[in-house]
């Protein structure tokens, strides 16, 4: 069996973190990360100047078996959508949101690729 130094989860962590930071060169910034609230997990909220961007991350090292996008199904959506419902009630916030993608393919930390979708999905 081979040597895992990271688990799974420190993985994702860093994935997120180094996605957060490729975003921010994009001119997105952080508002909150891993927000966990009723109804699912939030990996990243930020800032598009006005618009709050609720940011789903998924990574796989290779695309060989498909795009790391092509795992967000429709209920992944339902519940993101749900997560960023109660998210915006518990902040007592109005304001313009989208739900973006960011596949993420290669190994970290200096081989990563990006696949940024912008408005990936609606909420009904």
């Amino acid at each position: 069996m081979a040597f895992r130094p990271f688990s799974n989860r420190q993985r994702g962590h860093d994935i997120e973190s180094l996605t957060a930071q490729w975003l921010e060169r994009q001119g997105l910034v952080m508002v909150t990360r891993n927000q966990h609230i009723r109804g699912g997990e939030t990996d990243l909220i930020m800032r598009d100047g006005e618009t709050l961007v609720f940011i789903e991350v998924r990574y796989r090292a290779s695309a060989s078996h498909g795009s790391p996008l092509e795992t967000i199904t429709p209920a992944k959506q339902r519940k993101l959508i749900r997560a960023a419902h109660f998210y915006l009630l518990d902040k007592r916030l109005s304001c313009p949101c989208r739900f973006d993608a960011v596949g993420v393919t290669g190994e970290p930390p200096g081989h990563l690729h990006f696949d940024w979708v912008k408005s990936a999905f609606d909420a009904f």
